[in-house]
């Protein structure tokens, strides 16, 4: 707990679905980012007003999984740039931050649907046009170790942090912390150290198992002696069942459990926080209510 607490947004898209914004599968959020963008941006607002220290911009669905290869080679190099805009509006005026959102590539929850071989003509278009507006990269919902370095391996040599966030296995809660790939957090740390990231988090699984990955992942960063450089967080979702490995993300939207009220949020965090996190924010169901229990209760 040395190191001050960074407090992230939440779940953006659920929290547009919640409020009656365009919101449909297969765009998810990216429809909003489409045909109302004027409301992601009072989304963003709100979570700065609970105390969001940095804002992801509206960028995860902005793939061709979610908007199809067409939409995506002919509109997304400007729905992207529209993203970090107004993420950047949105943070005008405060001393949030900006997180450039890279999402996995191929969809959610399935590392067996990576392909290495398109990385660079999805992951480029999203690197470009979101560099001119954000101050830190953010990887998001990372399943396998290998997507989340090819997408290193494409950043920009610009200075900005860089980091990587996986989603864990939260189907089989009793065995060791893993990604959805099978692989260990130990080796998730190992690798993204490798890559010199500033900051290794988990996210969008249930908040039950990412004390455990934290605690791992700062037994690894102990044993590397990289404890003081490479910051560890965690950002839970709400949804009511784990996803499996066989997750449909664009198939239908997931129950949000009803018991994780922003005070039972905040005891997960409050385990994080001991653990070691100094990272921590909220995935998918985590509305601007949950952020600003996090603000008011743990810094």
């Amino acid at each position: 707990m040395t190191k001050p607490l960074i407090i992230l947004d939440g779940g953006l898209g659920r929290e547009l679905a919640r409020r009656g914004a365009p919101f449909q599968q297969p765009e998810w959020s990216a429809l909003a980012m489409i045909e109302a963008p004027e409301q992601v941006q009072a989304v963003h607002e709100d979570f700065i007003a609970a105390g969001a220290q940095v804002i992801a911009t509206n960028s995860y669905a902005l793939v061709p999984f979610h908007i199809g290869e067409q939409r995506f080679y002919e509109q997304g190099p400007e729905l992207i740039e529209r993203s970090g805009r107004v993420a950047r509006a949105a943070a005008k005026g405060s001393s949030a931050l900006v997180s450039g959102s890279l999402p996995p590539l191929f969809g959610s929850y399935r590392p067996d649907l990576f392909d290495r071989e398109h990385v660079k003509a999805i992951a480029t278009p999203l690197i470009e046009h979101l560099s001119p507006y954000v101050d830190l990269w953010q990887l998001e919902t990372q399943s396998l170790i290998a997507e989340t370095e090819a997408v290193l391996e494409l950043l920009p040599d610009d200075g900005k942090p860089r980091w990587a966030s996986f989603t864990l296995d939260d189907e089989h809660p009793e065995r060791m912390a893993q990604l959805r790939s099978g692989e260990s957090v130990r080796d998730a740390v190992i690798a993204m150290a490798k890559q010199k990231v500033a900051a290794i988090l988990f996210n969008c699984c249930q908040p039950e198992v990412i004390l455990a990955a934290i605690t791992q992942a700062k037994a690894t960063l102990d044993e590397l002696e990289l404890t003081d450089q490479i910051r560890i967080g965690g950002y839970g979702n709400a949804f009511a069942v784990a996803q499996t490995s066989e997750a449909t993300a664009n198939e239908g939207l997931d129950d949000i459990r009803q018991d994780l009220t922003p005070a039972m949020y905040l005891k997960f965090a409050q385990q994080w926080r001991t653990a070691g996190a100094s990272i921590i924010g909220g995935c998918c169901g985590i509305g601007p209510e949950h952020i600003a229990k996090l603000a008011s209760d743990l810094r």
